[in-house]
């Protein structure tokens, strides 16, 4: 069974005020059967636009995200949100880039279109504030997903969808711990990014033994595998690799090959590929925030709100993880990721 971190801390920051833990995308998938009658008039689902995309107006979503090529985790995300999408008679538009001012533009490129809804990551809130401030303004409501729960709201956005990256890197730094690791390195796929940083800063305040952040440059696999690789050659006491991104796990994995250590290597998020090395043993555990239902989700929540004034989480957070995948429970999650849903 999947283990969920305690959450019993209350954090000094008042931004996680009472975060709405989502239980599953079910709950936010309505359900009535075409054939029920309402209660006022016997009319058919068909008929009443809530019941079903079908019955539904056309509308337009914009999701624009901090995510560098080749990153399998948004793959995931997309997944979702384009599953959502087609339920709901949802026209969906997709676009990316790390850098947080060419991310601006793309979603100033959104408003221009003037979409129905927005979705956003905010890993570099300063450079979308004014931006998403635009939006509101058009009277475009955006939603924000995987990054800045702590700015969400202050900036804009009616719903956030993720985890608590502190909470998640708090999680992974226990885990750390109970492997037996001493001294690690937490591996930073993407400088500037608050999200990852808030990862490392979590797992350094529970991991109890030394922890160093690396940076790598996360678009060029192969000079984070020469990053990592020359650590472990530097510092032979590394004993602990943790990566922030699934991709990351496996080149790590081959940097301890290559200079014959032993680091045991962990890693956040999770893909088709993660399951295999969990059951090996190559990876110790996995961090997951299920981006699937982050995609999902986000993609509901706009269209509930166009169809049926919903605001899921009323204003707060709505957390999607940390569950810690092991190679104990990654065959349950294995059918799921090998269809790119986990």
């Amino acid at each position: 069974m999947t283990r969920t971190p305690p959450m019993t801390r209350t954090r000094k920051n008042a931004r996680r005020r009472g975060l709405t833990v989502l239980a599953g995308a079910a709950a936010l998938a309505l359900s009535l059967p075409l054939s029920a009658c309402s209660g006022s008039g016997g009319r058919k689902a068909e008929e009443n636009p809530v019941a079903g995309g079908a019955g539904t107006e056309r509308m337009t979503v914009a999701m624009v995200t901090h995510s560098g090529p080749g990153d399998t985790f948004w793959d995931i995300v997309q997944k979702g949100a384009r599953a959502a999408a087609a339920k709901s008679n949802v026209e969906f538009l997709y676009s990316a880039d790390p850098d947080g001012g060419k991310q601006a533009q793309l979603v100033q490129a959104a408003i221009d279109k003037k979409v129905d809804g927005i979705i956003v990551t905010f890993a570099k809130p300063d450079a979308l504030k004014d931006v998403v401030a635009r939006a509101t303004a058009a009277k475009i409501p955006v939603v924000s997903i995987n990054s800045g729960a702590d700015v969400s709201a202050d900036y804009g956005a009616i719903a956030h969808f993720g985890q608590d990256e502190t909470i998640a890197g708090e999680a992974a730094g226990r885990e750390l711990a109970a492997i037996g690791s001493k001294r690690a390195l937490c591996v930073i796929h993407e400088q500037g990014n608050v999200g990852l940083e808030d990862r490392c800063a979590g797992a350094k305040k529970t991991f109890g033994g030394q922890m160093e952040n690396l940076f790598v440059p996360g678009t060029n696999m192969p000079q984070v595998k020469s990053a990592i690789t020359a650590k472990l050659q530097a510092d032979e006491d590394v004993d602990g690799i943790l990566t922030l991104g699934a991709p990351f796990a496996a080149t790590a994995v081959d940097a301890v090959k290559e200079t014959g250590g032993q680091a045991k290597v962990a890693t956040f998020d999770m893909n088709k590929d993660l399951i295999a090395l969990l059951k090996a043993g190559s990876i110790q555990f996995a961090v997951d925030q299920q981006p699937y239902l982050q995609g999902y989700a986000a993609v509901d929540e706009l269209w509930l709100l166009k169809t049926n004034g919903n605001v899921i989480g009323g204003g707060r957070p709505v957390l999607t993880g940390p569950a810690i995948v092991t190679k104990d429970n990654a065959g349950a999650i294995e059918p799921f990721a090998d269809r790119g849903t986990r």
